[in-house]
């Protein structure tokens, strides 16, 4: 019987496609972690050799995950938190989501020393604006509804330290509405900090991280077994949820397909979303911990980190970061409020991303790249372009879905729907639909060219993201037309490039 929740086209080629990627996405990326540490190091072409299931599976390797994500998601669920709401559904009510990420840094602020003078009547928070100052702030819990921006300070019966704390009502953008945990910064940005703190004192300790390397295929393995388990998990939870649960697209009636697209759009256990939490939490923050376990190990091999393995580190932790950071902005992309949570969102953030986007530090690690300084400085200039235009598209986008009436866009250019939406128009040069897009793809060179050109495999990320942004662009173009209409082709005449100006 098929359901009778709201329906969409199919994508990725339908069932068949869906069960082509279901096998293809992990192949990809335990090919790519077995050409990286082979000699020829080739992209294209039959991986060195085929791994026995002794070499896979390793109980240790499970044990791992499962602590690794035991450990996420107590940070997520840390007690000192607030509340944002994330966009309407199609019950017309919202639901909430944690972004109280500053709950790590204030016991590192605490141990490193650090202080900070309370203003007159308690805050410690000037403004709304996230500052040096607003990293150091503990956030008070307290659940918020509305959206009016206000600081408040925390009652006389909180502990001494979280006395010193302040909180921001935050709004999301209009799905049921869902309430979300949030700070001047992400919660997820002071797991990644309290997460950092752990990892140091766990090395100090003695934890050998620099055998984390060695361990990547068991890893990956246990990880992606992880991943169909879950998923499973999640679509017999979504046969018994309402029609006004399900995404528009997961529920087509064919078993394989909503297994991989997804039945349910935010499955909850009470007030825990599994979606929003694997988006930015074990995956985001793995891919760090793993960059970092390469970067040690280079350090024990030849005695100090290359150049260019510190660019690849540093540039991929600031896009980490920046995302954490801005972690209430995730609440209004197509992931949160049009894709289901199955096995394509759940492998890509538990498996894919870790092992396959530190795809440019591995091969580092096997293949050191000599680098000269002014190349190194150009690549910087590179990588710093793309942030610039993806971090500032980002941030006006999400401005303008919350509030188009904000002052900071409401001089904006825009171009008016027959339902009374607008369009921005002259927002990052008035000419490229997806600029964000755009800044993505030129820190993924960046991120690329530290490994010098003499091998197509550090380009794999560059290229995998080129074809998923214009794939995600397409659909975007799609979703577009069918809410706006003709208000739509007058912004496509308007806005005449898609991601990359006079090109595409």
């Amino acid at each position: 019987m098929v359901p009778q929740g709201s329906r969409a086209e199919l994508e990725f080629g339908g069932p068949l496609g869906a069960a082509a990627l279901l096998l293809l996405l992990p192949a990809t990326m335990f090919h790519l972690l077995l050409v990286a540490r082979s000699g020829p190091a080739r992209l294209l072409g039959p991986p060195p050799y085929l791994p026995e299931l002794e070499e896979l599976w390793s109980p240790w390797a499970l044990l791992l995950c499962l602590t690794w994500l035991g450990l996420q998601a107590a940070l997520y669920l840390l007690p000192a938190r607030k509340v944002a709401e994330g966009q309407e559904l199609k019950d017309k009510s919202r639901l909430s989501y944690p972004i109280n990420g500053a709950w790590g840094l204030g016991p590192c602020a605490e141990l490193w020393g650090w202080g900070w003078s309370p203003r007159p009547g308690g805050e410690v928070c000037g403004d709304e604006t996230a500052t040096p100052i607003s990293i150091l702030c503990l956030f008070y819990a307290q659940d918020v509804g509305g959206s009016t921006g206000s600081l408040h300070t925390p009652p006389p019966s909180t502990p001494s330290i979280a006395a010193t704390l302040c909180t921001r009502e935050v709004a999301g953008v209009t799905l049921r509405k869902l309430k979300c945990l949030t700070n001047g910064s992400g919660q997820g940005f002071q797991a990644l900090v309290l997460t950092a703190m752990l990892v140091g004192l766990g090395v100090l300790a003695g934890l050998p991280l620099s055998a984390l390397p060695e361990m990547l295929l068991p890893l990956a393995f246990a990880a992606t077994l992880i991943a169909f388990i879950f998923s499973l998990l999640l679509y017999l939870k979504a046969l018994v949820a309402p029609a006004s649960a399900l995404a528009p697209g997961g529920n087509s009636g064919n078993p394989i397909y909503d297994f991989f697209l997804g039945r349910e759009l935010n499955p909850r256990i009470c007030s825990f979303d599994f979606k929003y939490f694997c988006e930015l939490r074990p995956g985001l923050i793995g891919w760090v911990l793993i960059n970092l376990a390469l970067l040690m190990q280079e350090a024990e091999l030849r005695g100090s980190p290359s150049l260019a393995m510190w660019l690849v580190n540093g540039f991929q932790l600031l896009y980490v970061g920046d995302a954490l950071w801005h972690e209430e902005a995730v609440l209004t992309t197509m992931d949160i409020i049009h894709d289901g949570f199955g096995f394509m969102l759940a492998f890509g953030d538990l498996a894919w991303v870790p092992f396959t986007y530190s795809l440019q530090a591995q091969f580092l690690l096997y293949h050191p790249e000599p680098l000269g300084l002014p190349l190194a400085l150009v690549i910087c200039l590179i990588n710093a372009v793309g942030y610039y235009i993806f971090r500032g598209a980002n941030s006006q986008k999400n401005t303008f879905r919350k509030n188009p009436s904000d002052p900071r866009v409401a001089d904006l250019e825009t171009i008016s729907t027959a339902t009374g939406r607008r369009l921005l128009v002259s927002g990052w040069w008035g000419m490229v639909r997806h600029p964000n897009y755009l800044g993505d793809l030129i820190m993924a060179l960046a991120w690329s060219l530290p490994c010098g050109v003499s091998h197509l495999l550090p380009y794999f990320y560059l290229l995998y993201f080129t074809a998923l942004l214009v794939h995600r662009e397409a659909r975007d173009e799609q979703q577009c037309l069918r809410k706006y209409g003709l208000a739509w082709h007058a912004y496509c005449r308007r806005v005449p490039y898609r991601i990359v100006p006079y090109i595409y």
